[in-house]
């Protein structure tokens, strides 16, 4: 549906997009991505056609809002893994949880400290106006209702910030599902996906997981959601628990299910730290793309940049994703990472082919059911 006129909402996304056009290369890209007739990108507002983000980046797999007992069983999760496969805590401890409420991650960018924009959508609205000045057009937020996110929040901020925000659902790992999901039928998981997609403007799936090794419920919640793509054509993006594990097994059910690999993305593998990119290429050849998804704030990532420049180097720059995973300071991936990419020997086109057509490829879709609202 498209609103007739210019509204106040439309006028500020227009100037996000303007001003993220301006924090990008000025090289002339001659070739541009080709979309399928009637394919939309979903946000909670509007629904663009996919040349109207052509103008910044789009992040796709941050974190605006996430329940306050979040980081505690991550924490707690974390920890049962690494017992459980007889592995030390870092420092004595699982990964530190960052402040603002993001997922704590072994190698992940930290987060400063100070008050929490996920509890303060003013702090939240200034957050996404300064990804906007970063070079940021679209921000994929990754959570959903087992993770505890508030999509009014979300909602709120993006529209005071007048930024483009896809919002995303389902069920993500074992330590989070409904304790009910154990009993529940792979249609029942279905029905429940389809309800989470008729209430809200949902643009994606994710982050779907499996913790470590995929449980017998992870597999079952992932042909679900096999379902439910093939019923909507909504894109899929995942998590992998780290280093990486089942990421080839995610991507066997999701085909075994009737989606194509080119709408997957295969999050997490920055952290499946092979030099050789065995994991990551077997994908890539498939036609999935794959995630260097919790970039941005880690100086010590030259392992990362290593990986993507041999993934570039054999041809699969239109296979990677980048985003941050973060609560806070997400132009940071501009800011921060992609200029180590560059430094490395990324050309401009190659970096606008990841940042800016990449994501407008995987999350663009043509609807089969009618937006809401």
């Amino acid at each position: 549906m498209k609103p007739i006129g210019v509204t106040r909402r439309d006028a500020l996304q227009m100037l996000a997009v303007g001003a993220a056009a301006a924090a990008l290369p000025s090289t002339s890209f001659a070739q541009s991505p080709a979309f399928p007739k009637g394919a939309i990108i979903r946000t909670l507002f509007k629904d663009y056609a996919p040349e109207e983000l052509a103008g910044g980046a789009t992040l796709f797999h941050e974190h605006l809002q996430l329940g306050t007992d979040f980081n505690a069983k991550f924490t707690a999760a974390s920890a049962a893994v690494r017992e459980q496969n007889a592995l030390p805590n870092r420092s004595g401890a699982p990964a530190a949880a960052p402040a603002g409420g993001g997922a704590p991650r072994a190698g992940g960018p930290p987060t400063a400290p100070g008050p929490d924009p996920m509890r303060n959508v003013d702090l939240m609205t200034e957050e996404l106006r300064n990804a906007q000045r970063d070079g940021v057009a679209c921000i994929v937020d990754a959570g959903h209702p087992d993770m505890g996110r508030d999509l009014n929040f979300v909602r709120e901020a993006a529209m005071k910030a007048g930024l483009p925000v896809v919002a995303a659902t389902g069920f993500y790992t074992q330590p989070y599902y409904p304790k009910e999901l154990s009993t529940w039928s792979e249609e029942q998981i279905f029905q429940a996906l389809m309800k989470q997609v008729d209430a809200d403007p949902i643009g994606a799936f994710g982050e779907i997981g499996s913790w470590d090794d995929m449980t017998a419920d992870e597999r079952k919640v992932f042909r679900a959601i096999a379902r439910a793509h093939v019923a909507t054509n909504l894109p899929i993006f995942t998590h992998t628990g780290i280093p990486g594990k089942a990421a080839l097994e995610q991507l066997d059910i999701l085909e075994d299910g009737g989606v194509k690999p080119d709408r997957v993305v295969i999050g997490h593998l920055g952290n499946l730290n092979d030099p050789n990119v065995v994991v990551h290429r077997a994908i890539c050849r498939r036609g999935a793309f794959i995630g260097f998804d919790r970039q941005g704030g880690n100086n010590n990532d030259a392992q990362q940049v290593a990986m993507v420049m041999t993934l570039i180097d054999a041809g699969f720059a239109d296979h990677l994703m980048f985003s941050g995973d973060a609560s806070r300071g997400y132009g940071r991936v501009m800011t921060n990472w992609v200029p180590k990419i560059k430094a490395a020997g990324a050309s401009d086109a190659v970096l606008h082919t990841i940042m800016v057509d990449n994501p407008r490829r995987f999350l663009a879709f043509v609807p089969k059911k009618p937006r809401k609202r």
